[in-house]
């Protein structure tokens, strides 16, 4: 079923709870239902939303979903659950503050597959083991929703209450296109969303060791998304005779035009401050004129702008033909292309040179490039609470050469910041765990994330 219907989870009034089908409480077991109740641990929150098989595609992400509203509403929230297709289930809650201005915070239940056999241990296992929580989302991202539900169950068990208002949603099909999550949250749930000013999710606020300090990222912005689908059309005819008008050979050479393509240095104003700044922490400046070479010397440090520094598009998949002997009178491909703020138009004229007048493109998904304000005094407090736990902490600015569902907030008008804070090991490939085997989050990491959460939300500024 196409998104566009809305499937409600609820039971009286705006924002209730189907009970019934929240009757089943974590994967743990049911909590005390006398006394006061204890309030799960981050890395205990982070195990149990491993444990759902959230895989995009695959059966959906109601499980997860279910057991977060449950969290939720134990703790006093009246959590919106609803579904654009059946099982593809959403959750928003708001937790009211001192100002009406609020502060989202998201993030995706669904996860990327993972092949059980290709790892030390199961991907949806939650195993808690070696200070670290192992498995398929604990970077991306059930570690930061674990993160953000452990901070709000912590402030509602101590009676705190936020200096401002705080919506959480909880979103589908973050790793696909977002049509069954965040973009038919903000059309048909656009109200609850009322006030939103700023918003905070992945991916950034982590930590790169830097000798003396430790630099933490925090994203103000992300390369727009182009997901394009190529079609050669040709003359069909027999595989030994010359071809008239070969559509593979077509888009074989149109391919490669593209994937060989040198993409010109491109720097944009945040991504010029990001490296400005690690100039500035490692006491060596930069040369601009030999950014690649740059990265490669600042090793982690140059990760950072390495994928930032210019538009790019990589073909990932090809379709042609059904047998060796018949040229087919048609070709397909799908190219992922990213570009900079602001450069939409060059990136798009620029592909079409690449491709020549024989190919047909249409696209599978085009986003804008978001970008939030920086410097601004919001980023100041990201940066402040990081200091706070974290004296060593230098934050700088940062721009993300992936996309998130802080693409379709955009359109609301709400600024987005990469802000999911996790100190890290130094021997953890933090990039390499995206979508990578073997992906696991460190207890102490998800420990500190919840401090730095806490003071941004509850500490007066």
């Amino acid at each position: 079923m196409a998104p566009g219907g809305d499937h409600r989870l609820r039971a009286g009034g705006r924002a209730g709870v189907l009970r019934a089908a929240l009757r089943v409480r974590d994967a743990r077991g049911a909590a005390a239902e006398t006394g006061r109740k204890t309030v799960k641990s981050v890395a205990e929150i982070c195990s149990d939303l491993i444990r759902f098989d959230t895989t995009n595609p695959g059966s959906g992400e109601r499980p997860a979903a279910e057991y977060v509203a449950t969290l939720l509403a134990d703790a006093g929230l009246e959590p919106e659950v609803f579904e654009s297709a059946p099982r593809r289930t959403t959750v928003v809650a708001r937790l009211e503050g001192d100002s009406p201005d609020a502060l989202l915070i998201h993030g995706h239940l669904d996860v990327v597959p993972a092949d059980p056999a290709e790892w030390r241990t199961h991907p949806f296992s939650g195993e808690i083991a070696d200070g670290c929580v192992h498995g398929r989302g604990a970077v991306d991202m059930k570690g930061s929703c674990a993160m953000t539900l452990a901070t709000v169950l912590g402030m509602r068990a101590r009676g705190e209450r936020p200096r401002r208002d705080v919506v959480l949603a909880f979103l589908a099909d973050e790793e696909a296109t977002g049509d069954y999550g965040s973009r038919h949250a903000v059309t048909e749930h656009r109200e609850l969303f009322d006030g939103v000013t700023q918003a905070i999710s992945e991916s950034g606020g982590f930590s790169v060791a830097s000798g003396e300090h430790r630099v933490y990222p925090v994203a103000v912005g992300e390369r727009g998304t182009a997901w394009m689908k190529l079609t050669a059309h040709g003359v069909a005819g027999h595989g030994s005779r010359p071809a008239v008008d070969n559509p593979v050979a077509t888009l074989v050479h149109a391919l490669s035009r593209v994937a060989s393509h040198q993409w010109p240095v491109r720097l944009t104003p945040s991504v010029a401050a990001l490296i400005q700044a690690l100039s500035e922490i490692t006491g060596q400046p930069v040369d601009l004129d030999r950014l690649d070479e740059e990265a490669a010397r600042l090793g982690a440090l140059g990760l950072l702008f390495k994928g930032q520094i210019r538009n790019s598009a990589n073909p990932t998949m090809l379709d042609a033909g059904y047998k060796v002997n018949v040229v087919p009178s048609t070709a397909e491909a799908h190219v992922d292309g990213r570009y900079l703020p602001g450069l939409q138009e060059e990136f798009l004229a620029t592909i079409d040179e690449l491709l020549g007048p024989k190919i047909t493109r249409e696209f599978v998904n085009l986003e804008d490039a978001p970008a939030a304000p920086f410097p601004s005094p919001f980023f100041d407090e990201l940066a402040g609470a990081l200091v706070a736990e974290d004296p060593l902490a230098r934050p700088v600015p940062y721009v993300m050469s992936g996309g998130t569902d802080a693409k379709s907030f955009a359109r609301l008008g709400i600024e987005g910041y990469g802000f999911a804070p996790l100190m890290l090991r130094p021997d953890l490939d933090y990039f390499g765990m995206f979508h990578g085997k073997d992906e696991r989050v460190p207890v102490e990491g998800l420990e500190f994330g919840t401090r730095v959460l806490t003071r941004l939300l509850t500490e007066k500024s």
